[in-house]
């Protein structure tokens, strides 16, 4: 096991994803890649490429996670564990399954926070949907949401 996967959703508790990610790559002595999927640019009908006040959103929220990604890659790397971040923007499933896949992960380390019912019925399950591609080894760890 040489190269570890771990999409990261900023808007929720990640320590406990990463906890268990590094104490495999430690193990192993694998590479960490702490991936984000920002959303995709917003279709604008009749703009070229939208307006400014939304780019200038949209390059604030991008600058801020990349920020936390570059933070978390730091303070890992400052205890020794090879990571690298990736801050890409796209579907989130088709994402996270492209990069495994042009990664050649041999794990997938993910949170999931547990929806039932009707949330899980409107919402979906990222994890569920990467688990259903039935491509990649998935650790699933239990996360709360912020």
């Amino acid at each position: 096991m040489k190269t570890i996967l771990v999409p990261l959703d900023l808007k929720t508790d990640t320590a406990k994803v990463l906890e268990q990610a590094v104490e495999i790559v430690q193990v192993r002595k694998a590479k960490l890649w702490l991936l984000h999927v920002a959303a995709p640019n917003p279709d604008f009908v009749g703009y070229e490429a939208g307006p400014q006040y939304i780019r200038d959103v949209r390059a604030s929220t991008l600058r801020d996670e990349h920020g936390q990604l570059e933070q978390m890659v730091s303070q890992l790397t400052n205890e020794g564990i090879s990571c690298q971040p990736l801050l890409v923007m796209g579907a989130t499933v088709e994402t996270i399954l492209g990069e495994a896949e042009r990664l050649n992960a041999d794990l997938i380390v993910m949170g999931t926070h547990g929806r039932r019912g009707l949330a899980k019925a409107f919402l979906g399950s990222t994890c569920d949907e990467v688990l259903r591609a039935n491509r990649y080894p998935v650790l699933v760890v239990p996360t709360p949401v912020r």
